[in-house]
């Protein structure tokens, strides 16, 4: 009973110093912020207000970080003046759109700063142009129309609801690679906030060593306020034959060796395919479902969805989607469910060159068994992304800052469970998953080590796993150039030197 006291007087004691230095480093925000002077529009707010919350929740809260006051900046002056206040009285800050990133590092901000970049919400296509330019705070949902009305596409991830300037950082990969290609390869230009609190334009042609680091590792180098792509004309008149199919347990075998058939630059273009492993709770066994995509004429479609018919899958739906609903209403509306904001999703992930139904396989049996261990974590999902490259390829590599132009398939590992029952098992049982099976995925991957998106690294890879070995010299050297004392620091950080 004693040691009991004591261990609880002790806990006591931690949380009552946490909340301490929280309402120590709230009262230092309040004042720091509440006592300069902000545009019009420009709104503050602290913890306990709708307000705040709205600026603050996240896609994820797995391993979050944590904010004593929150701004939400009307002008990029105030952008500038919030880094600003925040670099010299030591407060760590994140600047978001989506708040979509959910790599573990970011954790490491306690009691920060957030800015939220939602006020930044132009949308503007030039037609003469074939451009579109963006701000901050514009998720992919938002271009949908206005680029299809006006006769155009471009790249736009795999849901509807991040923000596009923030994924586009890490590269920007999605459905329509093979004929789009990446979104940081259609970047025109980009309005930056540096570590200094200036604001500068990166191009081809203004700071180019700045706007090829900003093209695969932006996020170590400034706040992007705005963004001009190019735009492409519509493919097909801007229409996608799609299929839905769901692959019973017992037919994983030939519906991987049917993946891996498409091997060494074997896929179409125009195809993609998406490929889960599941948990069906009206069922209750596991479970494989796909999307395979054509952008292109229903005949051409439904010849290049003939593999995956002749497996006699069941079939959720086949059908056209014109290009700016496709994201939001295939497979059934899944984005709606995606793109729920407050779950607890820890996320590990593979980039692969080579695609091995042997290991996809072995992967299925560990997330089957997973799934009769910790009936909680059943919402946990594996997404093999097969995504062709032949328009990606087409850049050289030395282009940008991205390392992994040749990835076929990005492959994310997707944990989620209830985090009121047996939590910290189930924790445990998921980190462990995670991690050999994203091990198992990278051992027949076609790199000679383990290779991730950036976008969705999980926290704890190599520099050289995120960024590449070949790109880290560069990298590092830009990094000391325009943020040297790592005021970026939050976001799968760079070094200033390397090795």
């Amino acid at each position: 009973m004693q040691l009991a006291s004591v261990l609880y007087y002790l806990a006591s004691c931690a949380l009552a110093q946490a909340g301490s230095a929280l309402n120590s480093r709230g009262n230092e925000l309040n004042g720091i912020l509440t006592s300069a002077q902000w545009s019009s529009g420009t709104t503050l707010s602290f913890p306990g207000s709708e307000s705040f919350t709205s600026s603050t929740e996240r896609w994820t809260i797995f391993e979050a970080p944590t904010y004593a006051a929150a701004i939400k900046p009307a002008t990029e002056a105030d952008v500038v003046q919030a880094v600003n206040l925040a670099t010299a009285n030591g407060i760590p800050f994140l600047a978001t759109g989506g708040r979509h990133g959910y790599t573990t590092t970011l954790g490491a901000i306690q009691n920060g700063l957030a800015i939220d970049l939602s006020h930044f919400g132009t949308v503007l296509v030039d037609k003469a142009a074939g451009t579109l330019t963006i701000g901050a705070g514009v998720r992919f949902r938002d271009i949908y129309d206005p680029v299809f009305d006006a006769g155009f596409e471009i790249q736009t991830g795999t849901a509807s609801c991040p923000g596009m300037i923030g994924l586009t950082l890490g590269a920007g990969v999605g459905p329509w690679n093979g004929v789009h290609g990446l979104l940081i390869d259609a970047l025109v230009s980009l309005r930056v906030v540096t570590a200094n609190g200036t604001i500068v334009e990166a191009s081809k042609d203004r700071n180019p060593d700045l706007f090829w680091a900003l093209r695969g590792a932006g996020a170590n180098f400034g706040i992007v306020t705005y963004a001009t792509y190019k735009l492409q004309r519509q493919v097909n008149q801007g229409q996608i034959f799609s299929g839905d199919f769901v692959i019973p347990a017992e037919q994983n075998g030939p519906y991987f060796r049917l993946l891996e058939a498409y091997d060494g630059g074997r896929l179409s273009d125009k195809l993609s395919i998406s490929t889960f492993m599941s948990y069906n709770l009206s069922t209750g066994v596991p479970q494989i479902t796909a999307n395979w995509a054509y952008l292109g004429p229903v005949e051409e479609g439904y010849e290049a969805l003939a593999p995956v018919l002749n497996l006699k899958p069941i079939i959720g739906g086949l059908r056209v989607y014109p290009w700016n609903t496709f994201i939001r209403t295939v497979a059934g509306g899944a984005d709606a469910y995606l793109c729920l904001d407050g779950q607890l999703r820890d996320i590990y992930t593979v980039n692969a060159r080579n695609i091995s139904a042997s290991t996809y396989q072995i992967v299925f049996r560990k997330m089957s068994a997973f799934f009769d261990k910790y009936p909680t974590a059943r919402a946990s999902t594996i997404r093999i992304a097969m995504l062709p490259n032949q328009a990606t390829l087409a850049v050289p590599d030395d282009e940008t800052a991205y390392p992994w132009r040749d990835t076929l398939a990005y492959i994310d590992i997707i944990l989620s469970w209830d985090g009121t029952n047996c939590a910290a098992a189930v924790k445990a049982g998921a980190e462990s998953l995670g991690r050999a099976v994203r091990d198992d995925l990278a051992a027949t991957s076609g790199y000679p080590t383990l290779a991730v998106y950036v976008n969705s690294a999980h926290g704890d890879e190599s520099l050289e796993s995120i960024y590449g070995a070949s790109k880290l010299q560069r990298l590092s050297a830009l990094k000391k150039d325009w943020d040297p004392t790592n005021v970026f620091a939050f976001n799968n950080a760079l070094p200033i030197r390397y090795p």
